[in-house]
């Protein structure tokens, strides 16, 4: 399943040269990842609210081509992993004036529990919804 939204690069996202600072790819790739849930129907503020984070364990980047200010961005975000203790996710940033790719990643998150800090599995009442998702995938 992918999951696509459209963002403005904003001034503030670039740096002296006018180009988008690399850290906020990093930042888009979150959005996606909490649009990808809210797709599937889990909303980030459900899960905390029942003691469940989800932090990364890995996350890259491959920056292809430079952005600019005002540019209107596609970033999509492809779930390739979801199960009862991690999701990990891939990412394709382009520009749509042109379609260029300008950034493509990976990351992984795991379930944790907010108490404790350690690795728990996801109540069936979310992962019931990722399970859609998943078939999804496979399909």
């Amino acid at each position: 399943m992918t999951v696509k939204f459209e963002k403005r690069v904003h001034f503030y996202e670039t740096d002296e040269m006018g180009v988008v600072h690399h850290s906020n790819y990093i930042r888009w790739f979150e959005i996606g990842r909490v649009e990808f849930l809210r797709a599937v129907g889990i909303t980030l503020k459900d899960l905390m609210a029942d003691g469940i984070l989800f932090p990364l364990t890995e996350v890259n980047a491959k920056f292809l081509n430079p952005s600019d200010f005002d540019d209107v961005l596609e970033i999509k975000t492809t779930a390739t992993e979801l199960t009862k203790v991690k999701m990990a996710f891939d990412y394709e940033i382009s520009r749509k004036s042109d379609g260029k790719i300008l950034v493509t990643g990976h990351s992984q998150n795991v379930f944790t529990n907010a108490d404790t800090g350690k690795i728990s599995r996801l109540p069936d009442k979310y992962y019931s919804k990722l399970e859609s998702a998943k078939k999804n995938l496979q399909e």
